[in-house]
């Protein structure tokens, strides 16, 4: 026939496939998702034929990683089609120095053998191998079994500044429900427009993810439709970015009907792009009177359908708006200052305002804990008070469609008098916070409110370190929400602010009194 022979051989020896391929190449169809999970290999060896003496090529060993296979071998044939060379590999639990000494690789590459003294016992082999995965994945996971993902970078930027970004990448993922197994950084001149990353780099972190029985591949940054849809078509495992990893999030903290239709319209938005078809189910559908023809394909009806939620998501979300703007206009009417608490995601907004209202909002140690918006009254003496808002925490490189769906939310930073900007003094990367907030403030077109600057969790910072920061921001105020530290200047700023009162000229209630840093 001049063509290449493939069969698919499961581990009892029985023939699950039989694949005819071209002259110089082989390609396997689609095969079962039966025994693709994280901690096992696909259950299936490869034996194809090559029409040169050619062992396995780099392709045969790329196929036998991507598809998990247990192994594949390949039977060289001369022109009349009788056999003359046998060569086999398979995976290995952990790389090896390469035979001509580049970086090490994952498999084990036998040589190659008359055809007819085969010496290996791949059946067993790959059995062996899944034990030994299993056994090295145990001692890692974790007793709630979470789903594990593995965190990837892919950028120009300075690595020191790609692992700050994994981490916070890694604090997502917590924040989501998943578990860290590994992670992987590539500096590159120029991202991949196609696959972001390189066949060989690929072939490393699937490799890297069989290893840590990772089911999911988590990119820092937002993959383009193309991307992601390549990225699908080489791995079997669920390939996710920053922005659905934050998209879920909100999903799962959102309490309020106001919040999950925004979550819903920007899921929409977000996914519309990115539907394609891939299998027998979009074939076309549509029938009948005004259908006929060939009709209008499942994708097509997908994308229609999704057109359509948003339009009403959008309606719905235009009455709320309506409904939160006169709720705004009485509360002007009646001359109640606002003061809005704004900041980086996970920077203690919310602590702070249950320690300044006694109220018991939701406050973790995670990020995006608090999702829908939160108003409280905080009386002073003579009878005054004012109005003090929890908003969604920020974070950099806000996915646009969050910005566009949470417009209405962020509408109450609008109306404020003044924006208290919490920030997390304590953590590493805090000027970056800083300006990431303000350049969404800016996107808002909320930079024109004035702002006061707390520096939250000063307790947790080192005390060397605070004279030197109190010089980098003099007029900011270091405070301490969960500890109640700060509050009394604090309490004088909003009272000079906002009640035009002169600072100190009011007793502060006796019953916080004690809690207050003299």
């Amino acid at each position: 026939m001049g063509r290449q022979i493939g069969l698919l051989i499961d581990r009892r020896g029985r023939v699950d496939m039989v694949i005819v391929g071209e002259p110089g190449s082989i390609l396997i169809p689609e095969l079962p998702r039966a025994r693709s999970g994280a901690d096992r290999l696909r259950g299936l060896r490869l034996l194809h034929t090559h029409l040169s003496p050619d062992g396995l090529s780099q392709e045969d060993l790329m196929d036998m990683l991507f598809l998990r296979l247990d192994a594949v071998a390949v039977l060289t044939v001369n022109p009349a089609g009788d056999p003359v060379q046998w060569q086999a590999a398979h995976l290995l639990p952990s790389p090896v120095p390469s035979p001509d000494g580049g970086k090490p690789v994952p498999y084990r590459l036998a040589p190659l053998r008359p055809w007819d003294q085969p010496d290996a016992e791949l059946a067993a082999t790959a059995e062996a191998l899944e034990d030994e995965l299993a056994r090295r994945s145990d001692a890692g996971r974790t007793a709630a079994g979470s789903p594990r993902a593995i965190l990837v970078s892919v950028s120009s930027e300075p690595r020191l500044l790609q692992e700050q970004h994994l981490d916070e990448l890694a604090e997502l993922a917590r924040t989501a429900g998943l578990e860290v197994a590994g992670r992987m950084v590539q500096r590159v001149a120029q991202v991949n427009p196609k696959f972001i990353l390189g066949k060989g780099k690929m072939a490393e972190l699937e490799v890297l993810a069989l290893q840590g029985q990772a089911d999911s591949l988590v990119f820092d940054g937002e993959l383009a439709p193309a991307q992601l849809h390549n990225l699908a078509d080489i791995t079997e495992r669920k390939v996710m970015d920053r922005t659905q990893l934050i998209l879920d999030i909100f999903a799962q903290h959102a309490v309020t009907r106001a919040g999950k239709l925004q979550v819903e319209l920007a899921q929409l938005r977000y996914t519309l792009p990115r539907l394609t078809g891939k299998n027998r189910a979009m074939d076309r559908l549509m029938g009948g009177i005004g259908g006929r023809g060939p009709g209008e394909t499942k994708l097509e009806t997908d994308r229609r359908r999704s057109r359509e939620r948003m339009a009403r998501l959008r309606k719905e979300l235009d009455q709320l708006r309506r409904q939160r703007s006169f709720t705004r206009g009485r509360r002007s009417r009646r001359g109640i200052p606002l003061a809005a608490l704004v900041g980086y995601t996970n920077a203690g907004k919310s602590t702070l305002l249950n320690n300044l209202t006694r109220s018991e909002v939701l406050a973790e140690n995670k990020l995006f804990a608090t999702l829908d918006p939160t108003t409280r009254r905080l009386r002073f003496p003579a009878e005054r008070e004012i109005i003090l808002a929890d908003t969604v925490g920020f974070i950099r490189n806000l996915p646009q469609e969050l910005m566009d769906a949470f417009r209405a939310t962020l509408e109450e930073l609008e109306s404020a008098d003044l924006l208290l900007h919490v920030a997390d003094a304590s953590h590493p990367d805090m000027l970056q916070q800083l300006s990431a907030v303000e350049t969404i403030l800016e996107e808002l077109e909320l930079h024109h409110i004035p702002r006061l600057l707390l520096l939250n969790k000063w307790d947790a910072l080192p005390v060397p370190a605070r004279a030197e920061m109190l010089d980098s921001f003099p007029d900011a105020l270091p405070v301490s929400a969960l500890r109640g530290e700060g509050m009394r200047p604090l309490l004088q700023a909003l009272e000079s602010r906002l009640l035009q009162v002169e600072v100190g000229s009011l007793p502060l209630p006796e019953d916080m009194a004690p809690t207050l840093l003299q």
